[in-house]
């Protein structure tokens, strides 16, 4: 299978409309119907992942039927960045969206070939549900899009299903639906409308998630409600996989489901840390992809539009940095030629401004600190609990409370050095830093090597420090007109990095 062909040329020309392809002639299958659901703000804490105390039936089934990625990771790890990559196929410096469309950041303008353009030149019928949390909105044309906005008070999560069944019954033609399921994004809800049935309570946790380290009474509770969501979730995907099946085209439906980035507790979302990063995902596709599979290989959202253009029967770029990972999941190779995975950040707001990037490999994770001499401010937006988003942040007496390697690992994430260097396998929550260490300089260098490769061959503009003083002070000028943080509301303000990224 010719999994990484080229994309020919569309002279800028996008079709708004449904392009029909060609029936498939005599002898050729017919492309699937694809079924997206993408989740937020949660990693792999799901039963299937090994994770207890916590029933998703749904989502383990749903694993049991198709194949489960052990190691996949986001390329950003806030909302939108992370979105645009799904989107795009591209990293967030390469398709312009860096941080939050709600703070303003956004595409460049030539990022035209979206996932739903794209879909619709493959002859599908497409449709979201959900939030699609990038700038501009006009470059995802979904012809179906009934549910708009966040729903962060995660309310009449049946509709969700209800419309999917809805577009799904619509048309003859191949459909293409993404799901976005708020329920795991702050704040987190016990139970809503009776969702999850049996909630758990603080009393039920033996301990905070283990990344955090720190644990105390408040923690197990906001713990005990991040699976409540989870379970919440679990339910609204088993809704959404019950209208399938009742259409009777479930046999003709690739699923695909991921995470957009980690939870937003404390070295997590909107660091680079695993917990963070690492999401869960999982494919299913009947008489396709053989069923309990579950596999280590590297995977990165980078690979999610290949693999969506290799099952429509699509052409793919060789644009695009990511591959098709359906010749894996359907055991045409054993591997993939990926060593390295890579992710971004740069704060995702002007007052949350951290830049950074990290690579990392079977065993070995190297974050690159960019502006060292900063604190970086997330450390206090998190103890400080900025607003009801950052609630679940460890608090400064919880991290005094805590072990001294735990408060060692807190005061690195304060004020972080140039390079942090773990040893995933020993030390899977990056609690021990082992940059300095002598023993490990040949693993440093082997993967700062890898990471330079990389940010060459994207055009990553902070491998230019000129690049990165200007865009640094680009934000330093906006903090000090708008300290409040007030320019995402202001309609005349407008972030200047399109013009000299690129």
């Amino acid at each position: 299978m010719n999994w990484k062909s080229i994309l020919s040329v569309l002279g800028g020309i996008i079709c708004f409309t449904s392009c029909s392809e060609p029936p498939p002639k005599p002898g050729e299958a017919a492309p699937p119907n694809i079924l997206l659901i993408v989740s937020e703000d949660n990693g792999p804490d799901i039963g299937v992942y090994g994770v207890e105390g916590l029933s998703t039936p749904n989502l383990d089934r749903l694993a049991s039927e198709g194949i489960l990625f052990e190691r996949a990771f986001v390329t950003y790890s806030v909302c939108s960045p992370s979105r645009g990559t799904i989107f795009t196929g591209l990293y967030p410096h390469q398709n312009g969206q860096i941080g939050l469309a709600t703070h303003r950041y956004r595409m460049y303008e030539d990022i035209t070939n979206t996932l739903p353009v794209l879909m619709k030149q493959a002859g599908y019928q497409t449709g979201c549900l959900g939030k699609l949390h990038v700038n501009p909105e006009e470059a995802l044309p979904f012809d179906f899009y009934p549910i708009k906005g966040s729903n962060f008070a995660k309310k009449n999560l049946p509709a969700y299903a209800q419309e999917a069944s809805r577009f799904m019954r619509a048309s003859d033609e191949p459909f293409f639906l993404m799901v976005n399921y708020p329920d795991v994004h702050f704040p987190l809800q016990r139970q809503v409308e009776g969702m999850p049935a049996n909630p758990l309570t603080g009393r039920d946790v033996d301990a905070a998630l283990p990344f955090i380290g720190a644990d105390s009474e408040r923690l197990r509770a906001f713990t005990a409600n991040y699976y409540n969501s989870m379970m919440r979730l679990d339910e609204s995907i088993g809704m959404l996989l019950d209208s399938l099946e009742a259409t009777g085209k479930a046999n003709e439906t690739l699923i695909v489901y991921l995470g957009d980035h980690g939870a937003q507790f404390s070295r997590a979302k909107c660091s680079n840390y695993e917990a963070g990063l690492r999401v869960p995902s999982i494919m299913r596709w009947e008489g396709k992809i053989a069923e309990g599979r579950r596999t280590n290989q590297l995977i990165s959202t980078v690979d999610l539009l290949p693999t969506l253009l290799d099952a429509a029967g699509a052409e793919i770029s060789e644009e695009l940095p990511g591959f098709s990972l359906l010749p894996l999941a359907e055991g045409e190779i054993d591997s993939l030629t990926r060593k390295y995975v890579f992710a971004g950040g740069t704060g995702s707001a002007a007052f949350f401004y951290y830049p950074r990037r990290s690579v990392r490999d079977e065993r070995f994770k190297l974050i690159v600190n960019l502006l060292p001499e900063r604190e970086n401010p997330k450390y206090y937006y998190y103890a400080q609990h900025f607003n009801q988003h950052f609630a679940g942040g460890t608090t400064l007496e919880e991290i005094a409370a805590a072990p001294v390697f735990v408060k060692a690992a807190y005061e690195r994430w304060k004020s972080p050095p140039s390079y942090e260097l773990y040893d995933l396998e020993k030390d899977p929550y990056e609690f021990y830093d082992l940059s300095e260490d002598p023993a490990y300089r040949p693993v440093l260098n082997r993967l700062r090597t890898a990471l330079e490769v990389w940010q060459e061959e994207t055009r990553d503009p902070f491998r230019d420090r000129r690049i990165l003083d200007k865009f640094t002070a680009e934000v330093d000028s906006i903090m000090k007109k708008y300290a409040d943080g007030g320019y995402s509301k202001d309609p005349e303000f407008e972030w200047n990095y399109h013009e000299y990224f690129r």
